[in-house]
């Protein structure tokens, strides 16, 4: 799936010109956390976000009690003095897993589209490519996710379909995922119905071992590699 197919297109946005505090009434109002900011011909220059502001703006500006001398002073900064420049952007034609691995890499929370020119198309954040996700994968439907181990050789999956196929079970996707045994691998089909008694017996049977998703990726885990203990 292309980024414009997931895209947000009607984009808020500012000049550089605008005051910061005009910039934080509008993030506030529309409740969204970047504004695109766009020259006269509409190409991407930068970008703001209510980090950005929280950041510029001393504390006493959220809690309502900066006096009207305070303030004043901070009412000539504008968006150019704050906005980070050459923002990171994405092009319409990217796929969506092409947009969250630059998100995760560059730790961004949204990322606008541009065309070749530079010109501001839509924008994409987090929040887009989970509704993505989830269409693509048909985790919106209900259904019941499996976990199946299985070896890593050719003619597996097929075996599994098969299996699911044949008791009349749609899929809404499938997934394979890596095990820590090199020779395995983790196959988990999200199954368009709540009954899958019988399907995971007759995996079984195949000779299948059938594990439990929430259970397998901590439980897989080395616990002598960096990154092993949880984060929160």
């Amino acid at each position: 799936m292309f980024v414009s197919r997931s895209m947000t297109r009607k984009v808020i946005t500012v000049d550089q010109e605008t005051q910061i505090l005009d910039a934080q009434e509008l993030l506030a109002e529309k409740n969204i956390r970047h504004l695109p900011v766009v020259d006269a011909d509409g190409r991407l220059i930068g970008i703001i976000t209510d980090r950005d502001i929280r950041s510029a703006l001393p504390y006493q500006f959220f809690k309502q009690t900066c006096s009207g001398e305070e303030k004043q002073q901070f009412c000539d900064l504008k968006v150019k003095d704050i906005m980070t420049t050459d923002p990171l952007s994405i092009s319409p034609t990217f796929t969506i897993q092409d947009a969250l691995l630059l998100i995760q890499d560059s730790k961004v929370g949204a990322l606008p589209v541009v065309d070749e020119e530079g010109r501001l198309k839509g924008i994409i954040s987090v929040r887009d490519l989970l509704r993505a996700f989830i269409n693509v994968l048909g985790i919106g439907q209900p259904g019941t996710l499996l976990g199946i181990l299985v070896e890593e050789k050719i003619g597996q999956l097929k075996k599994i379909v098969d299996a699911i196929t044949e008791e009349n079970i749609s899929f809404g996707s499938v997934l394979v995922g890596r095990y820590w045994d090199e020779n395995k691998r983790a196959v988990f089909p999200y199954l368009l119905t709540q009954n899958v008694a019988r399907v995971k017996k007759k995996l079984q049977d195949l000779g299948f071992t059938i594990i439990d998703p929430m259970d397998w990726y901590i439980d897989q885990l080395p616990q002598d590699e960096p990154g092993a203990e949880s984060e929160q």
